[in-house]
């Protein structure tokens, strides 16, 4: 049924106007990159001239101004459209990301019946927190892809839209990079300092502009841009203030007050990042005396020693996860491990040097003749489990180990985790309550957790 609701007072000719200039700026783009999408009579019109672009706009806005409602207003951009571009242009990419765009524009658009085709593709997420905006200072600041990822892991809301301000003219291919990585690109004449001013006039407005706009990005390190900061911060808006200092980027969250440092220099992989890790949790664990080191406190001294930020890596190669889940990924170097829900996460590291032993002594079971036997008794994974223990060289000095490193050597051996085996052997309790239960063991608890040793 369709939407009958008139235009709220928001859609002035101001709004309007902002819809207007979008539609403008698409043409001239694909004027510029892909003249075939265009109809032929409009390919040779020099849409890039001021004045073309001012009449274009002014006719966009008295089309819109007729339209009673938001559907109706889509409805409208999307046949003009059809008349300017080929019918294959229609549904191209940057046509799409048009129409998502201006719906943008749009507070109310989850109360109105608009068309699949001409919604947003976002997530629940972004439709119950909003969106974030950059805002680029292209002549000041080189934002690329990297750092770009890496600022999506700080907000909150999903990056939506990208404006960059420069005279294009000048800066080589960069506005194609930008055009191509989907940044609306606003032009200024050649003269120092106009991009700042355009970018502070334009980012004034960002709130009315973008009504769903919860977090900006002001990237630029041009000092005058703290007003404009303070401006969207007065108004509600999370705003993070983007500058670059010798080889780092440098983001200060004006709501918490905290800084954080992104390096551009190159990204370590994973792979040489182990050892990195592995040194600084075996290091740590010799100053502490403490078998767990805090995972907050490795990436402290990681950023501290070697000048790698983690989100960074986390960002660059495991995007969507946490800097924990680096330890996650190789277990066979690492072992995770919390007290509760609401605990922060330790770390310590597996030793794999191999036990010394006298000739006279006899051999310990291996960890392949160990896989094959057969755990069918409390007694059976009683004996298995005091043999990880006899042939674990991570014994603290009174002869204790953490009760997970015994799980997971358990399960590295038998293939199986030990609350299974506990739940197949229908044993009560949890780990710790077995292991209490058995003659074998001696448990004490810590402020990380339990620690077992032989009797």
């Amino acid at each position: 049924m369709p939407n009958n609701d008139g235009l709220q007072p928001a859609y002035d000719t101001a709004q309007l106007k902002n819809i207007a200039t979008y539609i403008c700026h698409t043409i001239v783009e694909i004027q510029k990159h892909h003249p075939d999408l265009l109809l032929e009579k409009y390919r040779t019109i020099q849409w890039h001239l001021p004045g073309n672009q001012s009449a274009l706009i002014n006719k966009f806005v008295s089309l819109l101004s007729q339209t009673k409602s938001w559907d109706e207003l889509i409805q409208k951009i999307q046949l003009s459209l059809n008349a300017i571009f080929l019918e294959k242009s229609t549904n191209s990419q940057i046509i799409t990301d048009l129409i998502s765009k201006i719906n943008l524009l749009n507070p109310h658009i989850h109360q109105l019946n608009i068309p699949h085709e001409a919604t947003i593709n976002s997530s629940s997420k972004s439709n119950s927190l909003g969106i974030a905006v950059i805002l680029l200072d292209a002549e000041n600041l080189n934002l690329n892809l990297s750092t770009e990822k890496f600022l999506a892991t700080i907000c909150t809301c999903p990056i939506q839209v990208k404006i960059a301000f420069a005279n294009w003219s000048i800066r080589g291919k960069l506005d194609v990079e930008l055009h191509e990585r989907g940044y609306d690109l606003i032009h200024v004449p050649a003269g120092k300092d106009n991009a700042d001013g355009k970018m502070i006039a334009f980012g004034s407005s960002i709130h009315e502009r973008y009504p769903k706009a919860k977090e900006v990005f002001v990237c630029s390190s041009d000092k005058v841009m703290t007003n404009l900061c303070n401006h969207l911060q007065q108004h509600g808006l999370i705003v993070y203030q983007v500058s670059q200092q010798g080889d780092h980027i440098n983001l200060f969250n004006s709501s918490t007050g905290k800084t954080t440092t992104y390096s551009l220099k190159h990204i370590p992989d994973l792979a040489s990042l182990v050892p990195i890790l592995k040194s600084l949790v075996e290091l740590e664990r010799q100053s502490t005396g403490s078998q767990w080191i805090k995972v907050s406190k490795v990436f402290q001294l990681l950023n501290a020693k070697h000048k790698i930020n983690m989100s960074q890596v986390i960002a660059a190669h495991l995007p969507g996860k946490k800097p924990k889940d680096i330890f996650a990924n190789y277990p066979e170097d690492f072992v995770l491990h919390k007290t509760d829900d609401s605990s922060e996460f330790y770390v310590t590291v597996f030793d794999h040097q191999p036990l010394h032993k006298n000739d006279n002594e006899p051999a310990k079971i291996s960890s392949e003749k160990v896989y094959d036997l057969k755990i069918d008794s409390a007694i059976a994974l009683e004996n298995s489990i005091k043999q990880i223990i006899e042939n674990c060289n991570q014994l603290d000095i009174d002869g204790y180990i953490d009760v997970g490193i015994v799980a997971t050597k358990f399960k590295s051996q038998y293939n199986k985790a030990i609350t299974v085996q506990i739940k197949q052997l229908q044993i009560n309790g949890n780990f710790p309550k077995f292991l209490q239960s058995c003659h074998s063991f001696k448990l004490k608890q810590t402020e990380i957790g339990w620690k077992v040793g032989l009797r």
